[in-house]
């Protein structure tokens, strides 16, 4: 009888914690993070007794959770995924509505450049050419805007980087702790810890890609994207944040070492920070930039080559910064580094890294792409547009960053309030001597040096014979240029040019010098004007429009794909999910129908006790008998 009972106090026993195992599956059905779990049941080890032996009951060896490594792991990297995606749309969404809340940028620079055409149509009337000024004012404001809109972008990411960090560590030491707890437990860990260090890894991969590596002792060491350990063990490695080592604003991500890894980290949120401000945020500022210096320039250069209302040389209407250098934090040597923008239609979007290798500089873009540089005779360096002049003594390895366009938007300035500086009539004007018995005429003078001292100074262009010109100064004396002469050639001298039309008979000249026709000439507004479809940039084939008009056509690309990949990965995850919890999840159909077999099971053990203890009765009243 004895034997009888304890079959059947152990498969009461058993059912008991079938049943508990039951109901906290179903009581955990909406717990995040929860793995269903089973009873293990094993037949109890029975000594043979003769010729036969009888079962001896049943043990319940565990309870384990329902799981799959595998299954796990693709959710993890799943989720790194979409929590990506969903921080790079989210940046991406906030871009196309800065450049939305900073006003019609297409719509100033058409009112800006339409303005010349009002002031070239209107000669005489002086509200044209104030309210030409009122619409440079607006562009600079427009430029300024987005500018600054960009700016504080790059702060809030900067910002999130650093809050992502700190919830990576906190995450990366919860995980630690589990560990000790699980390592405690020996060869039966709780359960509960392990799943809430699996919901903790989950975690942690939403901020950033991990992979993990389960450790014989039931630890889990866990390793960034860019190989740092972040979890060994019951320690756990903090990522710190610093400033970048040429511009201290800029939040870079560092290993406990010390190193800067934040161009080896992907996945997840401070992935998509990274990513996003390297790959995009920074680009954009630059190309914004590039259009404002585009502008700058261009407005400022056509302006030099005409006459203003007070007949003196046209002057700048917009100011830029010049190129920022930053000197990395690392130099050792006493060298300093200024940059020049020398050349605008050879101006690019990239910032440049200028370093020194000991014997030689080198120059490279900020991807590492190195880009040739030209040694001038001055001793300066040039490439790509700047010009760069560098005055002490250099360290091997000291470096300097240089962004040629990264302030420009926001620092663009309009340095002109005087309507009457702008110079709308041409600067030189070619009058035909009366004597002049050829047919030859010169339409216009074509500044081509604004910059030359004597640009505005008097000159004759004479041709002593059909087949010979020369180039007289204001003394009448001085030769300034000379030599044979063909039909449309091109004649120049003291930073100006013309080319007559018709053939000039032998002793035909002509007299250059400032354009007396001022007030009423309006060829040079006509010309700013022209500005709109100039080519500025590319080398001279893309003009200020065509820039913004590619800068929104990318900012748009960026935007549609960021949504694109979003809608993917968050399909990738579900698929995941569902896939996990296939075999994880609790089903309340299954354990309904568990809860009732288990009850049933329960019931009968309790029978074969009840039967055990009627045989027994029964035996001792026979006994007593």
């Amino acid at each position: 009888m004895s034997n009888l009972l304890n079959i059947g106090a152990s498969g009461l026993s058993a059912a008991q914690v079938a049943l508990s195992t039951v109901g906290n599956n179903i009581s955990n059905v909406n717990t995040a993070g929860y793995s269903r779990q089973t009873v293990v049941q094993v037949e109890s080890i029975t000594q043979s007794a003769g010729n036969y032996t009888i079962g001896s009951g049943v043990d319940v060896q565990s309870v384990q959770r329902a799981y799959s490594d595998f299954l796990t792991t693709a959710l993890w990297s799943s989720n790194s995924g979409l929590q990506r995606a969903t921080t790079y749309n989210d940046l991406a969404t906030t871009l196309n509505g800065a450049l939305s809340a900073s006003g019609n940028l297409q719509s100033a620079l058409d009112n800006f450049y339409g303005a010349f055409s009002t002031v070239a149509n209107t000669p005489g009337v002086a509200s044209s050419r104030q309210s030409l000024l009122g619409n440079a004012s607006s562009l600079v404001t427009v430029f300024n805007t987005l500018g600054q809109q960009l700016a504080s972008q790059q702060s809030q990411v900067n910002s999130q980087i650093g809050n992502t960090v700190n919830s990576i560590n906190s995450v990366a030491s919860s995980i630690a702790d589990l560990n000790a707890k699980i390592r405690e437990a020996g060869d039966n860990p709780p359960n509960d810890l392990l799943d809430q260090r699996d919901s903790m890894v989950q975690t942690l991969s939403g901020y950033l890609g991990v992979s993990t590596y389960t450790q014989k002792d039931g630890t889990i060491s866990v390793y960034a994207s860019s190989g740092q350990a972040l979890v060994s063990g019951d320690k756990s490695f903090a990522l710190t944040t610093g400033g970048n080592a040429y511009d201290a604003s800029r939040t870079d991500v560092f290993d406990s070492t010390g190193t800067d890894i934040s161009s080896k980290l992907s996945g997840g949120s401070l992935g998509a920070l990274l990513d996003y401000r390297s790959n995009v945020l920074d680009g954009v500022q630059n190309q914004l930039g590039q259009a404002a210096v585009a502008l700058a320039s261009s407005v400022n250069q056509q302006q030099s080559m005409g006459l203003d209302l007070y007949g003196k040389q046209g002057g700048s209407m917009f100011s830029v910064p010049s190129p920022a250098v930053q000197a990395s934090s690392a130099n050792q040597g006493s060298a300093s580094v200024s940059a020049a923008i020398s050349d605008v239609s050879q101006l690019t979007s990239n910032d440049y890294v200028l370093s020194y290798d000991g014997a030689n500089w080198n120059l490279q873009t900020t991807s590492g792409q190195s880009v040739a540089m030209t040694a001038n005779a001055d001793g300066t360096y040039s490439a790509d547009g700047l010009t760069f002049t560098l005055s002490g003594t250099a360290q091997a390895g000291d470096s300097f960053q240089i962004q040629p366009t990264r302030q420009a938007a926001t620092g663009l300035a309009l340095t002109m309030t005087d309507p009457n500086d702008i110079a709308a009539a041409a600067a030189l004007a070619a009058t035909a001597a009366t004597s002049n018995t050829g047919n030859g005429s010169i339409g216009s003078v074509t500044v081509d040096d604004p910059a030359n001292a004597a640009l505005l100074s008097n000159a004759t262009v004479s041709f002593p014979t059909a087949g010979t010109y020369q180039v007289l100064g204001s003394d009448g004396v001085t030769v300034l240029a000379s030599g044979s002469y063909a039909p449309g050639q091109t004649i120049s001298a003291n930073g100006w040019s013309i080319t007559p039309s018709g053939t000039p008979a032998a002793g035909d000249s002509f007299s250059i010098g400032i354009n007396s026709n001022g007030l009423n000439d309006t060829s040079n507004a006509l010309a700013l004007a022209g500005l709109a479809d100039k080519g500025v940039l590319a080398g001279g084939t893309q003009s200020v429009v065509d820039a913004y008009g590619t800068l929104t056509t990318n900012i748009g690309t960026v935007g549609s794909q960021a949504q694109t990949n979003l809608t993917t990965q968050t399909s990738l995850y579900n698929q995941a999910m569902s896939a996990q919890q296939s075999v994880s999840g609790v089903n309340l159909d299954e354990e309904a129908a568990n809860l009732v077999r288990y009850q049933q099971a329960y019931q009968a053990s309790a029978q074969v006790i009840s039967t055990a203890q009627t045989i027994f009765s029964s035996l001792i009243t026979a006994i007593q008998g």
